[in-house]
């Protein structure tokens, strides 16, 4: 695997001959949304939808605080 030679991390293998360059620069422009989250988080939470749903949950508790909080 004989890399490029004006990019040492591009082996000749790799093949951008039907690529469309910028074809996501806008979308990426107006901001992503990807979060790492640490391993041993990770563990809890499989895939997007536990995560999500655990955020939720607590949004509706911070929720319910501020308005206790608003009222006293």
């Amino acid at each position: 695997m004989e890399a490029m030679n004006n990019d040492p991390g591009m082996l000749e293998e790799y093949d951008f001959s039907d690529g469309v360059r910028g074809k996501y620069a806008k979308r990426y422009e107006e901001g992503t949304n990807v979060v790492l989250i640490d391993p041993d988080v990770a563990e809890f939470f499989p895939d997007h939808d536990s995560v999500n749903e655990a955020l939720r949950s607590i949004i509706r508790i911070i929720k319910k605080r501020q308005h206790r909080d608003m009222r006293a």
